[in-house]
């Protein structure tokens, strides 16, 4: 019963941090990967594309295409006027 009211007046302990997937290298390599040209027959990089380039390449073993939009959201300008 206590547990609650503990709870109640502290919180919940923070959660521990997930250990990160990619170094930086890597991370730099899918963001230039995402400014090239796609592939031939493609019109623009899409985060499948791009998570299935990062294995050819050998940049990662494997890699969701969440954790590509994740690396890629980090880059993006925070609300450009325009």
């Amino acid at each position: 019963m206590t547990a609650g009211f503990d709870l109640t007046l502290h919180g919940k302990p923070p959660a521990k941090p997930r250990p990160k997937v990619l170094d930086g290298e890597q991370e730099a390599r899918i963001i230039a990967l995402r400014l090239g040209s796609p592939p031939k027959g493609f019109a623009h990089w899409t985060l499948r594309l791009l998570a299935e380039k990062v294995v050819e390449l050998e940049i990662m073993e494997a890699i969701s295409h969440e954790t590509v939009r994740q690396t890629l959201k980090k880059t993006r300008p925070a609300n450009s006027a325009g």
